[in-house]
């Protein structure tokens, strides 16, 4: 299986509120005929990397009529996405699973419940979407709590993950963006292009020059006795750490980690990677076996950001200007004639829609 390979990192200020229903039914609509025009002109997996471009993401939120710069156009539009292609997923060959709070723990289920209509063991799947959480949760500590985690994949495999993190400190949100199709390692510089509107010191197992840190960390684990690892994290604890220092251990309890050190012990990971994925293997153990790792050592863990910098139809909350419904009940009608005439084999209307976007 592909590795994934996150594309990109925004940054948006949280909003509050709901959509109005008026304007959700309309973004489901338009999502639906936007998304069944890529696939019929380019197939499901051009669909896949433009959700997976946070530039075009971005825009599509913009298209469909949501805020360009609020938190919700993650969770609005991957919503929306979700409702227009229910029922078409036989047909079009894609299939989405996951969403926000509670609805993102059914990713699993979801994604075994289009099992026969797949051409892979959808436990591939399952485990590419529960490691791009664990990376971005665990492995990148950048102050983020996901909170959202939509999946995207097709019959053959192909997938890509839109999912988001809340810093209440802040009050920003983090979008992430993984495509599974290019980067051959999981935990070492999987993303191509990053957006963001804040930068700051965070913890970075995936970075390059943090290699010789995962291969430490894996090899502390499988080799020292978990009652040295823990003893050396009582010591770690009575030593004044520079004030530079992104790592403390002021919310780690070694006795409470214990249990995940000796089990991830028991099961002698072959590599980083297979270390993320084990059962209780979270933030705290990893920041924890991070100090070991540079302080006792001598294995520096990045500390760089990987995030580097942050109008259709108006906007939900009237920026640019409000939405123009009756403009865009057009543009929906315009999209499905022309889906539905291409499928019976007249492709004018879309060679007029590739003709205007040469000149756009």
């Amino acid at each position: 299986m592909n590795s994934p390979q996150r594309t990109g990192i925004a940054n948006l200020p949280l909003h509050y509120g709901k959509v109005p229903p008026w304007l959700f039914e309309r973004m489901t609509r338009l999502a639906r005929e936007v998304v069944l025009v890529i696939a019929t002109e380019f197939g499901t997996k051009e669909v896949l990397r433009r959700l997976s471009d946070p530039f075009w993401f971005q825009a599509f939120g913009c298209v469909l009529g949501y805020d360009w710069h609020s938190s919700g156009v993650t969770t609005t539009v991957c919503g929306a996405l979700k409702e227009g292609v229910r029922g078409l997923e036989r047909e079009i060959g894609l299939f989405i699973a996951g969403g926000k709070g509670r609805t993102s723990r059914k990713t699993p289920s979801e994604i075994e419940g289009f099992g026969d209509l797949l051409r892979i063991d959808p436990a591939r799947l399952v485990y590419a979407s529960r490691m791009a959480a664990k990376v971005d949760n665990s492995a990148l500590q950048d102050g983020y709590q996901l909170y959202h985690h939509t999946f995207i994949f097709a019959a053959d495999g192909s997938w890509a993950v839109v999912q988001q993190g809340m810093n209440e400190k802040n009050h920003y949100a983090r979008r992430y963006h993984w495509l599974g199709e290019k980067v051959t390692d999981f935990v070492c510089e999987p993303h191509s292009a990053i957006c963001s509107q804040a930068r700051g010191t965070v913890l970075n197992l995936v970075a390059l020059e943090s290699g010789t840190a995962r291969h430490t960390i894996t090899q502390v684990v499988k080799e020292e006795r978990p009652e040295k690892v823990v003893a050396e994290l009582k010591k770690l604890k009575t030593l004044n750490l520079p004030a530079r220092h992104y790592l403390t251990l002021e919310d780690i309890n070694p006795d409470r980690l214990q249990k995940a050190i000796i089990s991830a012990h028991e099961q002698q990971p072959a590599n980083f990677e297979q270390l993320l994925s084990l059962e209780g293997i979270g933030p705290k153990t990893l920041r924890a076996l991070s100090l070991l790792s540079e302080l006792i050592y001598g294995a520096p863990v990045s500390v760089r950001d990987p995030a580097i910098y942050s109008f259709a139809h108006g906007g939900k909350d009237g920026h640019p200007y409000p939405v123009d419904r009756k403009t865009y009940d057009r543009s929906i009608e315009i999209l499905h004639r022309a889906v539905e005439k291409a499928r019976l084999g007249n492709t004018e209307k879309l060679e007029a829609l590739r003709r205007l976007r040469a000149w756009l």
